[in-house]
């Protein structure tokens, strides 16, 4: 029996997995995070894994106070930089956590966290996530064929 192959899902199944390399590229090269605990001013840096719509993934290494403060169900304010001092404030709900064994065997915790879409920031967030998306569908590889010429 012939197989048939459903281009439109496989379009998509690639397109999902250029936006996730790209979202790592720029999370780890142009966007900034940090997570700031309102109640007593605490911040950490948070390595951005994933980010949709809906809510994001990201991991922090073990640290057993950031893990007490990080639980399931807590409320937290993001900064995510696009410069030195700029920054977008967005709240996200932590919906689940999972210990991992990085490089070296260090261990770390990702998170999985839902978006508060409330706020009027999360617009200017939406944005940008709408950009990732429009941009992993339509962007191509700079191969170096061309070169630019100075005069």
């Amino acid at each position: 029996m012939a197989k048939i192959l459903d281009f439109q899902k496989k379009r998509a199944e690639v397109i999902e997995e250029k936006r996730q390399g790209l979202e790592r590229l720029m999370f780890k090269n142009v966007l900034g995070a940090y997570a700031v605990m309102e109640e007593n001013g605490d911040i950490f840096p948070i390595t951005l894994n994933d980010i949709s719509y809906d809510g994001l993934s990201f991991e922090i290494p073990y640290n057993k106070r950031a893990a007490e403060k990080f639980s399931q169900g807590t409320e937290i304010k993001l900064r995510m930089y696009f410069s030195k001092h700029s920054f977008i404030p967005v709240f996200i709900n932590i919906r689940h956590s999972t210990e991992i064994l990085g490089f070296n065997r260090a261990k770390f915790v990702r998170y999985g966290c839902e978006f508060d879409k409330s706020l009027t920031s999360f617009k200017a967030m939406e944005s940008f996530i709408d950009f990732m998306y429009q941009f992993a569908e339509f962007s191509t590889h700079d191969e170096g064929e061309n070169k630019a010429f100075f005069i």
